[in-house]
């Protein structure tokens, strides 16, 4: 079992940047696929990206690509999320979220969740 908690989360403007981050318990978090999720109001939690156990392989929703960049440090049991060219539509609250096993853009196959950070971005 792991515990997960996010950071980082504020206002900011159009265009700024920002990392999250998020903190894992247990001494298996290498053997966990990490992903970040977001939930705006009245809109269903969505995929944003995803990493592989060993950092290797990346996954980013299409919204993102370009923009995002997911890393991990598993000495450090945690994982970020590097956002830059923040816009309007990227105002959410955002999750961190572990499974093992395969990757996905599915939350429902994710066990594992932190409480959430939220992302507020101005025009």
């Amino acid at each position: 079992q792991v515990q997960l908690a996010e950071s980082g989360g504020r206002l900011v403007q159009a265009g700024d940047s920002l990392r999250l981050s998020c903190a894992a318990s247990g001494r298996t978090f290498s053997s966990y696929v990490m992903g970040w999720f977001r939930q705006a109001p009245g809109k269903e939690r969505e995929f944003v990206t995803g990493i592989s156990g060993s950092g290797g392989s990346t996954y980013y929703a299409d919204s993102v690509k370009g923009r995002f960049t997911i890393s991990r440090d598993n000495a450090k049991n945690t994982v970020y999320v590097q956002m830059n060219s923040l816009q309007p539509e990227d105002t959410a609250v955002y999750y961190c979220a572990a499974r093992n096993g395969f990757a996905s853009t599915s939350p429902s196959v994710y066990p594992y969740w932190g409480q959430g950070t939220q992302v507020t971005v101005s025009s």
